[in-house]
């Protein structure tokens, strides 16, 4: 079977690592960008929605290697949030500021005290794939399932994904930590999946 690489423009570990399981069935190779010696990360993601920051993100990095290459960006919504509080694709960066991953569960922690204890969100994703200067695919509106925001986080913390200890599905009410790992997925349609099984379909065009 045809075997296809495509570089992940991210220099987060915990997002290369969910992208590669994500793909797992599909026959790409998915290359983080940090394997890759002096690659420039410095990069403005000023975009107005998901999209566009990973359109940003991805010529940024295509520019420095060549080769078929996609970045990915989130924005995250709550429901009954005032405007000035909605994260958008401001999810790491409050009041002009990056936040460690520490200072992010407890910022989203204390949001969600405020509302009641508990916040109902979602995740809007964008990708932006460039094959060679001619052929770039877009998708938007890529949306999570709804799911809960607690003020109380979960003991563990998984590194370059610090709200995951703070996410509960909607339906249960108990942290995705500890959900049937097995059952979840097999629930839960893998749009990233759906994603770059057109993208291989581009790329033998």
């Amino acid at each position: 079977m045809k075997k296809y690489t495509l570089y992940y423009g991210t220099n987060n570990v915990a997002k290369i690592s969910f992208m590669k399981d994500s793909l797992e069935e599909l026959p790409i190779d998915i290359v983080g960008i940090n394997d890759i010696e002096n690659i420039d990360h410095q990069i403005i993601e000023n975009g107005k929605d998901p999209l566009e920051n990973a359109k940003i993100k991805a010529w940024h990095y295509y520019k420095q290697i060549g080769k078929p290459v996609f970045s990915a960006d989130s924005g995250l919504f709550f429901e009954n949030v005032e405007d000035v509080e909605q994260p958008g694709t401001n999810i790491r960066r409050i009041n002009n500021k990056k936040l460690t991953d520490n200072e992010m569960v407890n910022y989203y922690s204390k949001l969600a005290e405020k509302y009641g204890g508990e916040l109902i969100g979602y995740y809007k994703n964008g990708i932006y794939v460039i094959i060679n200067e001619q052929t770039v695919l877009e998708y938007d509106g890529i949306c999570s399932e709804k799911f809960i925001i607690s003020s109380k986080p979960h003991h563990i913390i998984n590194e370059g994904f610090p709200l995951d200890s703070l996410s509960k599905e909607l339906k249960s009410g108990e942290y995705y930590y500890d959900l049937d790992e097995t059952k979840y997925e097999n629930d839960t349609p893998n749009e990233f999946k759906i994603v770059f099984e057109d993208v291989i379909k581009k790329m033998d065009e």
